[in-house]
């Protein structure tokens, strides 16, 4: 695996390149160019706002506009880094073929892509934060969320990584996660909050749901800015369920990896 990780290093430029790329690509010719990313949170952020701001938030739209578009940032990011980042390998087969790369350079070039999407997005939120609350308490917030960014893009990158893979073997993959993730949307507290589910039971959806796990680390201190210590308490058993669920996916990852990497051009 460190051999691997040289490897990426050494090829870093060549990575970011590749990221620049698809934004030139994506955005060419466009009059609002990577702003455009925004526009689909934001558009959904404001529909949720007014029909759900009265029925799942608090009565106050600019608190549940943040809610929601910190939870879409977050949710979009894991969610277009797993499904379009199964693809990557058989989208880049013409530089696995040239090129003794490794292979999740490739994977790694569609997570960071979104990553800064993402980043992005978690940005308006801060702005509007701290416009609405007129202290800097968001920007201690967005400190406290950048280590559990940190586990996400780790975590997103090896589930990229699996999903590719597996895609080359069997092509039905993507999809397969498409679907799913129409479903995890609806099962992961991005519109309503959790409150909703713990009131009826249903709490425990939230615990076994990754992506749930990511947004208690990235989504709730970034809107609370500095929490109390029981607070923090609650942040640190956050952290430790991200953290050993990115570690269940990087070993995963490295497993899929090590089994696959000889056998997958033949797929390809």
């Amino acid at each position: 695996m460190f051999r691997h990780l040289s490897a990426l290093w050494t090829a870093r430029h060549f990575l970011l390149a590749l990221v620049r790329l698809d934004l030139r690509l994506r955005y060419r010719r466009s009059v609002l160019g990577v702003g455009w990313s925004l526009l689909h949170p934001i558009a959904m952020t404001a529909v949720f706002t007014v029909v759900f701001s009265q029925l799942f938030g608090d009565g106050n739209p600019i608190g549940y506009a943040t809610f929601a578009l910190s939870g879409l940032a977050v949710w979009n990011f894991l969610r277009d880094s797993a499904t379009l980042g199964s693809k990557s390998l058989a989208q880049n087969e013409s530089y696995i073929r040239q090129s003794p790369l490794p292979y999740t350079v490739y994977t790694l070039r569609c997570v960071l892509g979104h990553l800064i999407h993402a980043c992005m997005a978690l940005l308006v939120v801060v702005v509007l934060l701290v416009a609405w609350k007129g202290d800097p308490g968001p920007l201690v917030g967005l400190a406290l969320a950048l280590p559990g960014l940190a586990l996400a893009v780790v975590a997103a990158w090896a589930v990229a990584t699996i999903g590719a893979f597996v895609t080359a073997f069997f092509h039905d993959t993507a999809h397969i996660l498409e679907v799913g993730a129409q479903i995890g949307f609806f099962l992961t507290p991005i519109m309503y909050r959790r409150s909703l589910l713990d009131d009826r039971g249903l709490g425990w959806l939230v615990d076994i749901n990754p992506a749930g796990m990511f947004l208690a680390v990235i989504r709730d201190p970034l809107l609370t800015g500095v929490p109390t210590a029981a607070g923090l308490q609650q942040l640190g058993y956050a952290y430790l369920a991200a953290a050993v669920c990115t570690a269940a996916a990087v070993g995963l990852a490295v497993a899929v990896v090590a089994w696959l990497h000889k056998k997958v051009i033949f797929h390809l």
